[in-house]
């Protein structure tokens, strides 16, 4: 499992014009993005005592999260997902999941799972019966991407974070979700063991400090 640092700073509308035209002069947009950004929609699982969202909020340092994503409405590629976090750093393990097999999650038909020779599938279906792990809360973002070969850097802004509330059909073209509340822009930062000084540089900005933000506890601001 490879883990990678990560700072996620809360910007403004001005900050993000700033910061575009700095990264766009150093970085260069992911080339999977249409027109320099996608949309995301993600579907994410906690147990009957929110024991992911309590997590987050308390800092626990030893952390993870399952979720299940797909980008631009695109339901023929979604992928399931673990993120985890150990002493500040983040590592994501992913799987890609079929269409009908999301379904059968959202139905609450697991086996295939238990099944599966994929071992994410496998601690997925074991975490659903030992914790009681379920789809929570649809989550939909949009994401403007760029990237940097040296230091494997990803830089993103994150912006229009909106819920579905308690609903979890996220294959669902008609699943109406709401502003998550007074979200902000947010700026995602990830290397691998080291961070380039132009790019440190250029993502600078004065009052601003990496914090800890959870698209998904942001999406539970209403329960």
């Amino acid at each position: 499992m490879k883990f990678r640092h990560e700072w996620k700073i809360e910007i403004t509308k001005s900050d993000h014009i700033v910061l575009r035209s700095r990264l766009l002069a150093v970085m260069k947009p992911d080339p999977h993005a249409e027109n320099g950004r996608y949309s995301i929609r993600s579907l994410y699982f906690d147990d009957p005592v929110d024991r992911a969202l309590r997590e987050k909020i308390d800092g626990t340092d030893r952390r993870e999260k399952f979720r299940i994503r797909y980008y631009n409405g695109d339901t023929d590629y979604i992928a399931l997902e673990k993120k985890s976090k150990r002493n500040g750093l983040c590592s994501k393990q992913s799987a890609r999941i079929t269409k009908e097999q999301a379904g059968a999650i959202l139905s609450g038909d697991i086996e295939f799972l238990r099944d599966s020779e994929n071992a994410l599938f496998r601690e997925l279906y074991l975490k659903m019966k030992t914790r009681s792990l379920r789809p929570k809360t649809v989550v939909d973002y949009t994401r403007e991407p760029f990237v940097y070969a040296a230091g494997n850097v990803r830089v993103t802004f994150d912006y229009d974070i909106r819920t579905g509330l308690s609903k979890t059909d996220f294959l669902s073209e008609n699943l109406v979700t709401i502003p998550a509340g007074d979200a902000p822009i947010l700026m995602e930062v990830k290397w691998d063991e080291f961070l380039p000084d132009i790019i440190r540089d250029v993502i600078q900005l004065s009052g601003r400090r990496a914090e800890a933000f959870s698209k998904y506890a942001q999406a539970r601001i209403y329960g």
